[in-house]
């Protein structure tokens, strides 16, 4: 697998797009997923990063999208929601990647009110659409479990079955190996996502809140999850996920502690290639 970083690590200290891909490609880093908006990235954006990555070869595998709104009781809002996704998936295709990192919401009210059955029901329907309009362009979706408690993808049991549900062939999931701890998810079950899982995150937290950390600042023992990664012999990326670095000001330390961590990691178990 290829060895890449979210480039918002860089964008969330102030630093401005080319830079922040000049230190990614200097790093060492195989690969970067773009992180933007694509209802109001500008032409002249879009030309910088292709012709930034092109440069230092660095190809882009992912753009990540937070969209709650896939889920919401609303119908209009769902819509708009479809559409702004559809927006990401253009993007993506346009920038060579392989997978849209697609973040669903929460259930709202504490799963009262609104049903909590309608909500999963409306999420499966956006995603089939998406999953459908992202497959006419060779694409993949990769589905993000957020270990909180109203996420709608809070546990590896619920992935599957959302995955299961949505029963399209590009539609699968994130492995996001800090976040399988905060929701108590053991390496040996990894083996249950079988062909289900197309993406890699890779941070570090305490064992209690989302951390976000490179690794080797947490409690994460990463060893035993990559091991199970690898036997899903995924053809993909492990993308370092950092975010709102404590100092700024230090922000290449910080990705470079992050790269040397992950790249020795990765190389133990020998699953960068």
């Amino acid at each position: 697998m290829k060895l890449g970083i979210i480039n918002s690590a860089f964008d969330q200290a102030g630093v401005d797009t080319a830079t922040g891909l000049e230190h990614i490609a200097r790093i060492g880093f195989d690969c970067v997923d773009i992180f933007t908006e694509a209802t109001t990235i500008t032409e002249a954006e879009v030309q910088l990063i292709e012709t930034t990555c092109q440069k230092h070869s660095l190809p882009i595998i992912s753009l990540p999208v937070v969209s709650c709104g896939l889920i919401d009781f609303n119908d209009p809002v769902r819509a708009y929601h479809i559409q702004r996704a559809k927006s990401f998936i253009d993007l993506t295709a346009r920038l060579g990647g392989k997978n849209l990192l697609l973040v669903l919401g929460e259930y709202i009210w504490q799963r009262e009110v609104i049903p909590p059955e309608a909500q999963w029901e409306w999420g499966v329907a956006g995603v089939r659409e998406l999953g459908e309009y992202a497959g006419e362009r060779g694409l993949e979706i990769a589905l993000e479990l957020e270990p909180f408690r109203l996420s709608l993808l809070n546990n590896l049991p619920e992935m599957i079955r959302f995955v299961d549900d949505c029963a399209m062939p590009n539609v699968k999931a994130n492995i996001d190996i800090s976040h399988l701890v905060l929701a108590d998810t053991s390496p040996a079950e990894i083996a249950s996502l079988g062909n289900r899982a197309a993406h890699v995150h890779i941070s570090d937290c305490d064992g209690k809140v989302h951390g976000d950390l490179p690794p080797g600042r947490g409690i994460v023992k990463f060893t035993p999850y990559l091991q199970a990664i690898k036997a899903l012999q995924l053809d993909g990326a492990v993308s370092i996920e950092l975010e709102y670095s404590p100092d700024p000001e230090k922000i290449v330390e910080w990705v470079e502690e992050a790269y040397t961590a992950t790249a020795d990691l990765m190389n133990q178990v020998d699953l960068r290639g």
